[in-house]
């Protein structure tokens, strides 16, 4: 990375306190950032084939969002190339005065051709989960935004149409079942337990992978592959215990086995520390440590109900013993996750 982008990025998150002081820019690795500071993270990959969003925040910090993003955007353009004159021949610039090859330089000119390329418009927004909180904002991202389409396609829908998303067909599922904007429905679906995208995006390969019955029916887990980062939406929250709604499928099992698939596809740099970066749901970015220690929470605290559910224990004597306590001063109230779990355990 050039010295004059890399101190642009050192500078983006203090640039953006004045105009954004509610959301934060953390540069993670390589092209992705973590934006923090809304209702939810929002990961972001900026580069030469345009900005890949994963989760786009809250309707009500739409706006917000979208600027950071492109601020993002513009800190991360490379500078233009001053002539397209390649090889021993070419002149250096500035060396043959006011005068060169390719006409009268000057101030004016010299800003013009040195000046960065143009920003790039957001192509692609994955979505985890069809919970507001992290969806809300696709419309407002989406139309933004820009997928660009050629050939016959191209000359029968137009050239340009608003960003791509993309999300597991639950999702699709929940949104037209519920009253989310049509332009945040994703327009490309998957159905298997993993899926790639048909591309290298800012030079690497990037691949969804479903989680089923974790907080829901409709999370997906993103991973992109060279900047070792993975993307775990609500499924990873270190702050708060895991907001599983059986309603919409969701079981403590689920979840296990969804943390269980990070640590699988993480790699630690020494002894389950550093290596892969996990951006959670909520909350401080992570890595395998930090997701092992939520998870083994999860396990201690769903082997406790279901000893005490095969003794015939209720929901409400179970509460009453705070099965929980050693884990509340950190991760918050603990009585929906209590139920989750009591209500998803099968005994048998």
């Amino acid at each position: 990375m050039k010295s004059g982008v890399l101190a642009a990025l050192l500078l983006l998150p203090a640039a953006l306190v004045a105009q954004n002081a509610e959301l934060r820019v953390m540069p993670i690795r390589g092209n992705v950032f973590m934006v923090v500071g809304g209702e939810s993270n929002v990961t972001v990959s900026a580069g030469v084939d345009g900005v890949l969003v994963v989760d786009a925040g809250t309707a009500a910090m739409a706006d917000k969002t979208l600027a950071v993003i492109n601020e993002i955007d513009r800190a991360t353009a490379e500078p233009g190339r001053l002539t397209t004159c390649v090889g021993p021949a070419c002149y250096q610039p500035g060396s043959l005065g006011p005068f060169t090859p390719f006409g009268w330089a000057g101030p004016s000119y010299n800003a013009v051709i040195a000046s960065p390329k143009p920003a790039k418009p957001i192509r692609w927004i994955l979505q985890t989960t069809a919970d507001p909180e992290h969806t809300g904002g696709t419309a407002k991202l989406a139309l933004a935004g820009k997928t660009y389409n050629g050939g016959e396609a191209g000359r029968l829908i137009g050239d340009v149409t608003p960003a791509t998303v993309i999300g597991h067909e639950n999702i699709l599922k929940r949104m037209t079942q519920s009253k989310f904007p049509e332009a945040s429905w994703p327009t490309e679906t998957y159905y298997i337990p993993t899926h790639k995208m048909s591309q290298y995006i800012n030079g690497e390969g990037i691949q969804m992978y479903y989680a089923p019955a974790a907080i829901d029916d409709t999370d997906s887990i993103v991973y992109f592959r060279y900047s070792d980062v993975i993307s775990a939406g609500d499924i990873y929250t270190p702050g708060r215990y895991p907001m599983i709604d059986i309603s919409k499928g969701g079981t403590v099992q689920g979840e296990i086995d969804a943390l269980n698939k990070i640590i699988d596809i993480a790699f630690p740099e020494y002894r389950h520390q550093g290596g892969t970066m996990i951006v959670p749901g909520h909350g401080r970015l992570g890595d395998t440590a930090d997701v092992a220690i939520y998870r083994n929470m999860i396990v201690v605290i769903r082997d406790r109900i279901l000893d005490m559910k095969k003794q015939g224990m209720t929901l409400q004597q179970v509460k009453a013993a705070k099965v929980t306590l050693d884990y509340d001063g950190i991760y918050g109230t603990p009585d929906k996750f209590i139920e989750a779990v009591y209500q998803t355990l099968d005994t048998k």
